[in-house]
C-alpha cells in the first residue's frame, strides 16, 4: 500500500486542515477503487461488448471533492494498482456470464466501500460545499 500523500492548498472551506487531510486521504482511496472499477468495465466491454459501468461519473465526483477540500487527486495507473481494494480482474473470463459475474462482484465491493466511506467521512464533517468553484478562479 502506498503511503498517504498530503498536498494541501489554501482554501476557505471551514473544515480544519487536519480533518481535510483525513478526508482527502479517504477520498483518494475511493478514487483509486472507482478508477479500477472503470478500467474493469472497459475490460469486460472490449471482450464481450455491452457491459459497461458508471464508474467514470463517480471518479470525477470524488476527484472534484478532493479539490474542494484543498487536496490533490493522486491517481496515476501505478497508484490505482496499489490502492484499489478490488481484486484482479479475471483475465480468463470468456463468456458474457463470466464477465458479468466479475462486474457484479467488483460493484458489490465498491458499493460496500462507498457506504462505509460515506458514514466515516460524514462524521468528519464532509458536507457538500461549492466554495472551491470560486476559489478555482484564483488559480
Amino acid at each position: 500500500m502506498t503511503t498517504a500523500i498530503h498536498h494541501s492548498r489554501r482554501t476557505r472551506v471551514d473544515i480544519p486542515e487536519q480533518t481535510r487531510m483525513h478526508l482527502t486521504t479517504a477520498l483518494n482511496a475511493s478514487l483509486a477503487t472507482a478508477l479500477d472499477l472503470k478500467l474493469q468495465a472497459k475490460q469486460a466491454h472490449w471482450n464481450v461488448g455491452g457491459i459497461a459501468g458508471g464508474a467514470e461519473a463517480a471518479s470525477d465526483l470524488l476527484a472534484e471533492r478532493i479539490l474542494q477540500l484543498g487536496g490533490t487527486a493522486y491517481e496515476t495507473s501505478k497508484v490505482v494498482a496499489e490502492r484499489s481494494i478490488l481484486g484482479e480482474y479475471p483475465h480468463r473470463a470468456e463468456s458474457a456470464k463470466q464477465h458479468l459475474e466479475a462486474r457484479i462482484e467488483s460493484f458489490a465491493i465498491f458499493a460496500h466501500h462507498v457506504r462505509v466511506a460515506i458514514a466515516a467521512t460524514a462524521e468528519l464533517g464532509n458536507a457538500t460545499k461549492n466554495l472551491w468553484m470560486l476559489e478555482a478562479h484564483l488559480r
